[in-house]
């Protein structure tokens, strides 16, 4: 699913693998739904966390 994307994503990554905006993926990170880092100012977020935030949300439905 998120073959195509390096192991560590961009805010800009995370909003087009999930079809949703950038805004939306920093309201995530800051809620703690989805987990990253920042290094400075970027954020970074494994692909892993990105597919973990996946299975709950679809778990919740």
């Amino acid at each position: 699913m998120l073959e195509q994307y390096h192991d560590i994503m961009t805010v800009y990554d995370v909003a087009e693998a999930l079809y949703i905006g950038k805004n939306r993926v920093y309201e995530l990170l800051k809620k703690g739904e989805l987990k990253g880092f920042r290094i400075g100012r970027v954020w970074k977020i494994s692909k892993e966390a990105v597919e973990k935030y996946i299975q709950t949300q679809s778990k919740l439905k």
